[in-house]
């Protein structure tokens, strides 16, 4: 009911039975847990799945065409194309068909059981399903289905296949209804096109589009060497750019332990080290960085900070010793620092972590193996129950921690490695390699003791493909516990 906008009941009425018995995508929901309407309102709406390609140059083949439609190869081959196509025009991935060989993703029409473990449930019902580029891409279509091209009849194939081919590509369901990531079939649209939160989502895993012009097909007149260079149309501003190298500058592939780490309302990432912090992007650390928290934090500490949080109201909260900042970005707001006792009564001071746990909304400090959670909306803010041991979550203590994009918590180790945290299930998250993982090599993009700007690490918002249904309970005395409950969320 909460995913696609029916007044949540949790009962079984006309509306729910409705949105259950129309055709859909057999791609399951992922549902966030905040559940109050500040968290609500502040949360993207379009999801990202963890999981991305290397390469933006891919690949598909078509290697078993339906065998109960009227359409021809020809015209299953134009709608996947034209498919593709719309992912292609807002982004710089290049789609290229093959007729044999290995492929990055494999189109199959099936029916009922198909081995995979996800059967076909013959017209209607699950229309298609596609897997997460960490589990290969490949997409299958019932073939009981009856598919059509340009007409309103039928199913048609190519907003189908537009559809699974985000999941392909990473992007999981939107619960945006207008949007192409929709979960639900809404029926043939003659102008199909990606909706802005679509549009958000690819280029949060893969980039706007910037290809330049075509080349000039004529050969220059000119009898020395000329050298012609392709300008992208579209050019990206640093606002940071060193003056000259500091030779005092952390190198973090050879030290990748941090003090904080966290996300502002404009959605940029920082991390920080000693004096220093750096931008991070997707794959790596943003060109210009490091640089000193002096030169563009006013009011901050010029040594380092503890911790950093970003807040419902849009605010981000910095600590340091016993006290604290508040930032709008990166502009500071006035009468500020204040006492942690004062804003935040209950908290230690010189913390080592502080986070926004994606499991409850609620602020979580950790100091010296102990941790606190916080919650403004009662009184007091910290129950008696804390602090409790931070061995709870996994591990003996944090030197910083962030809930990222993913929806995942991250909590990064003294030692400079990390693990990732499965807010859903409490409890360290599986992955390959298993966790503990090194910080500097899978989030700063680093490759021998160097820094590779240009490296784009698969995996580096990848998270296990685990969609349970599961429901999280919260007692009211704070603890963290799990019910699951199949189908009830």
């Amino acid at each position: 009911q909460g995913f696609v906008g029916v007044n949540i009941t949790g009962e079984l009425n006309d509306e729910t039975v409705e949105w259950m018995n129309t055709p859909r995508c057999g791609v399951k929901d992922f549902v966030g847990y905040g559940t109050d309407a500040k968290r609500r309102r502040r949360r993207k709406r379009y999801s990202l799945q963890g999981s991305r390609w290397r390469s933006k140059d891919l690949t598909y083949r078509i290697t078993k065409y339906p065998s109960t439609s009227r359409l021809s190869k020809k015209e299953v081959d134009e709608d996947i194309q034209d498919a593709f196509k719309i992912w292609e025009e807002v982004t710089n991935l290049n789609f290229r068909k093959k007729d044999y060989g290995s492929v990055h993703i494999e189109i199959r029409f099936e029916r009922k059981e198909h081995g995979d473990g996800d059967p076909f449930d013959g017209p209607g019902g699950t229309l298609a399903h596609a897997y997460f580029p960490e589990f290969g891409g490949d997409a299958h279509f019932d073939n009981d289905e009856y598919w059509t091209v340009r007409e309103i009849k039928g199913t048609n194939l190519l907003q189908a296949a537009a559809h699974e081919f985000g999941h392909s590509l990473g992007l999981s369901h939107s619960d945006v209804k207008s949007a192409l990531m929709a979960p639900f079939y809404r029926g043939w649209n003659p102008n199909l096109k990606l909706h802005k939160d679509d549009i958000k989502a690819i280029q949060a895993l893969y980039g706007a589009e910037t290809k330049g012009p075509d080349p000039p097909t004529t050969t220059p007149t000119t009898t020395t060497s000329t050298t012609t260079t392709t300008i992208s149309t579209t050019t990206v501003k640093r606002r940071f750019l060193p003056d000259v190298y500091d030779p005092d500058a952390p190198n973090l592939c050879k030290g990748s332990r941090i003090d904080a780490i966290f996300s502002t309302e404009d959605n940029s990432d920082y991390a920080f080290k000693g004096k220093w912090y750096w931008k991070l992007t997707d794959t790596s650390i943003e060109e210009g960085y490091p640089r000193k928290i002096a030169e563009d934090w006013p009011g901050l500490p010029e040594e380092s900070i503890d911790a950093g949080f970003t807040w419902t109201n849009d605010m981000t909260y910095i600590f340091k010793g016993s006290q604290y900042w508040k930032f709008k970005n990166l502009e500071p707001q006035k009468d500020y620092p204040r006492k942690i006792e004062d804003g935040f009564p209950g908290i230690p001071v010189d913390l080592d972590a502080v986070f926004v746990w994606g499991g409850n909304g609620k602020i979580y400090f950790f100091k010296n193996g102990l941790y606190y959670r916080f919650d403004p909306e009662r009184t007091p803010e910290v129950s008696w129950k804390y602090p409790k041991e931070v061995q709870n979550w996994g591990f003996s203590r944090a030197s910083a921690a962030t809930q990222w994009k993913n929806g995942f918590t991250y909590f990064f180790m003294d030692d400079g490695t990390y693990y990732r945290f499965n807010d859903r299930k409490f409890q360290i998250d599986n992955g390959e390699p298993p966790f503990p993982r090194d910080a500097g090599k899978w989030w700063f993009g680093c490759k021998d003791n160097t820094l590779e700007s240009d490296t784009n690490f698969y995996n580096f918002l990848g998270l296990r493909n685990d969609f349970q249904d599961i429901k999280r309970t919260f007692d009211e005395e704070g603890d963290e516990t799990l019910d699951a409950m199949a189908g009830d969320e």
